[in-house]
């Protein structure tokens, strides 16, 4: 990379349940003002725009962006399943790294409509007809729906591989709920113990209660991406900065492996996330705060070993150590996470930004992670891709 990349605003909405909500541009409008708000600029001083989605038609970042200012400027439209957020992040810090620009606004957004995930258009390939055919082959199970199938299956693997408990995903779902308490824009705050998750409805005997999945959600949310020059002439926010990020896609292992972890991108997280602390000289052992792509309990486990937070296999203990929340190794998703918060796709990479933003300012008010310096965020795409960035303090 260039020089430094600083995150100089940030901006989110509180999410809400399907039908609630505002419309998308209304919802992404109000994100970039408070993005913009937070790093004390005008839209006018904007240079670039990247505005991420994924149920909408081309072009509704220009709707959403519209609405904040019509100034000429180049707004690209960011398409990437769950990780579109971070795409678009991962786009903008390209453009500002490279010279490009010295202001870029980021922004994710997304409408959404109730229950699971499905194939919007009919007449041509879906782009996971591999992936379903891996996951027929696997799993089977063709009544539950294929987003449940993917990570229950999954963790099922986790599971015989290495014998974790069922209750182990059930721990980190109650761990997100206690988190969760304290983010006034999480949408779930009630706070779980690990024999209500259990309790909960079983959409899967032996592999997922209800509770261990996230739902889908509405919201928005925004970051401002500027060089050290433009920051400095403006005299912006330099608390934060992207110290590393890397995005990786598919590689034959996630279908030859025959293993649904690698299905659902374990080894393109692990990938990313190798690449990030090489560099930045910093590897797991350095991380204060970790914002990571928990769209089920069963893939906040995974991803622990993925990310090297733990060894592979040592999931289930680093979980019942504690070493997964606050007096622990590293805190996990103090925002309360997917879990909490709901996936309205396009915005989630974009809260995580927002929340670790805040971590390392040291203004999470009773979320704040004591003395965080370094952070990391994952936000994983199925069919696929996976972005990681590594932000630092100072």
């Amino acid at each position: 990379m260039g020089g430094k990349v600083f995150v100089s605003g940030v901006g989110m909405i509180p999410f809400a349940k399907p039908g609630a909500s505002a419309p998308y541009d209304q919802m992404g409008a109000s994100a970039a003002r408070l993005a913009l708000a937070d790093a004390g600029i005008a839209y006018e001083d904007v240079q670039q725009a990247y505005a991420g989605y994924v149920y909408g038609d081309s072009t509704s970042g220009q709707k959403a962006l519209y609405a904040v200012g019509m100034t000429g400027i180049p707004i690209v439209n960011v398409n990437n399943n769950c990780s579109t957020g971070s795409t678009a992040l991962f786009l903008a810090r390209q453009a500002v790294a490279s010279g490009a620009a010295d202001c870029v606004l980021v922004l994710g957004f997304e409408q959404m409509t109730p229950g699971a995930l499905s194939s919007v258009f009919k007449d041509r390939p879906s782009p996971f007809d591999a992936f379903d055919a891996i996951t027929d082959e696997l799993v089977g199970m063709p009544e539950i729906p294929l987003a449940l199938r993917y990570f229950g299956g999954a963790g099922l693997s986790h599971m015989e591989k290495y014998g974790t408990r069922l209750e182990t995903f059930a721990k980190i779902r109650a761990k997100a709920s206690r988190h969760a308490a304290n983010n006034p824009l999480a949408l779930f705050r009630q706070v779980l113990t690990t024999e209500d998750v259990m309790n909960a409805p079983m959409i899967w005997p032996g592999a997922m209660t209800r509770s261990m999945a996230c739902p889908p959600t509405c919201g928005a949310a925004a970051a401002v991406l500027v060089s050290e020059k433009f920051a400095k002439s403006r005299g912006m926010d330099m608390r934060v900065h992207i110290a590393a990020q890397a995005m990786t896609t598919d590689k034959p292992s996630t279908f030859d492996s025959r293993d649904m972890m690698r299905v659902v991108g374990f080894d393109m997280a692990k990938e990313a996330a190798s690449l990030v602390y090489e560099q930045a000289g910093i590897g797991p052992d350095g991380l204060d705060v970790v914002e990571l792509h928990d769209c089920f309990a069963q893939n906040e486990l995974i991803t622990y070993e993925a990310l090297g937070l733990c060894p592979e296999g040592g999931a289930q203990k680093f979980v019942e150590d504690g070493d997964n929340t606050y007096g622990g190794k590293v805190v996990t998703n103090p925002s309360g996470g997917l879990l909490s918060k709901g996936h309205p796709l396009g915005a989630t990479g974009l809260a995580q930004c927002y929340e670790l933003t805040h971590q390392l300012r040291g203004t999470a008010d009773a979320r704040q992670v004591d003395g965080a310096r370094v952070a990391l965020q994952h936000n994983l795409g199925l069919g696929g891709a996976c972005v990681v960035t590594m932000y630092r303090a100072g």
